[in-house]
């Protein structure tokens, strides 16, 4: 029995991990896409925009 307790915690966590896997994959693309991709380059504006202002304000 003892085995079956050994085994049961890598098992639990490798489905986990093939969800989380195929989660992912499944939200590459499709509908969403366009959306995050405004998301990610709003906030790199964001951040280039406020490295800009810190660059400024230190000269």
């Amino acid at each position: 029995m003892d085995y079956v307790s050994a085994l049961v915690p890598p098992v639990v966590m490798a489905v986990f991990f093939i969800g989380l896997i195929v989660t992912i994959v499944k939200s590459q693309g499709g509908a969403n896409k366009a959306k995050e991709d405004a998301f990610v380059d709003a906030t790199l504006a964001r951040a280039e925009s406020a490295r800009q202002v810190s660059r400024d304000t230190e000269d």
